[in-house]
């Protein structure tokens, strides 16, 4: 699964920034979205590849009636194997033959052999399911959907209300001074100065 580069903005499903997370002060948060939409409903459907009650996850974990209803067909032609079986000792013409130590020794070494079959099957079964739970974990794990990011808040500007007043007031003194509309002028430009460092 490729991530794409840029992407819009992202703060929460909606839009906005989870309340309930925090950050420092005068600092706010959200994430760059990394995938489309369409990436991202994939992205979240694998994750149920690997959820505890996924076929994988059963499978790893030997679970008794996963592995029943897959060894189901293997356990009926054993069954029509042993009815073979059964039948050509009957097919035999001798007395009691399903009761004879050679039909007692052939069931036992098919049923010997079949449940070893099975056993190895079901060991190879878990160990592959392990092992790809493992490889889509990680694939998972290495996916960034989102990246997130801080940037200082954005700051109001103050009025600056000490140059505004230091403004008008040398305007006031340079204009009645007898400076006139040029003495205001340069009053007004001397004192809003005057007035922006106070």
């Amino acid at each position: 699964m490729n991530s794409m580069s840029g992407g819009t903005p992202y703060r929460g499903p909606r839009g906005e920034t989870s309340r309930n997370e925090h950050f420092p002060k005068g600092m706010r948060g959200g994430a760059i979205q990394n995938f489309t939409p369409e990436q991202m409903k994939l992205f979240q459907q694998t994750f149920g590849l690997v959820s505890p009650d996924s076929y994988l996850s059963k499978l790893a974990g030997g679970d008794e009636e996963t592995f029943n209803e897959i060894e189901a067909p293997a356990m009926r032609q054993f069954n029509e194997l042993l009815g073979g079986i059964a039948s050509k000792f009957s097919g035999a013409g001798s007395f009691g033959a399903r009761r004879s130590s050679g039909f007692q020794n052939t069931t036992s070494s098919a049923a010997s052999n079949f449940a070893m079959d099975l056993a190895s099957r079901r060991q190879q079964l878990q160990r592959q399911a392990t092992l790809d739970l493992a490889d889509i974990s990680n694939m998972l794990l290495g996916q960034r959907p989102q990246e997130k990011y801080l940037i200082p808040k954005e700051q109001k500007e103050s009025t600056n209300w000490g140059g505004l007043a230091g403004a008008g007031t040398g305007a006031a003194v340079g204009f009645f001074g007898g400076g006139g509309i040029p003495g205001a002028i340069t009053g007004a430009a001397t004192g809003y100065n005057i007035g922006s460092g106070i």
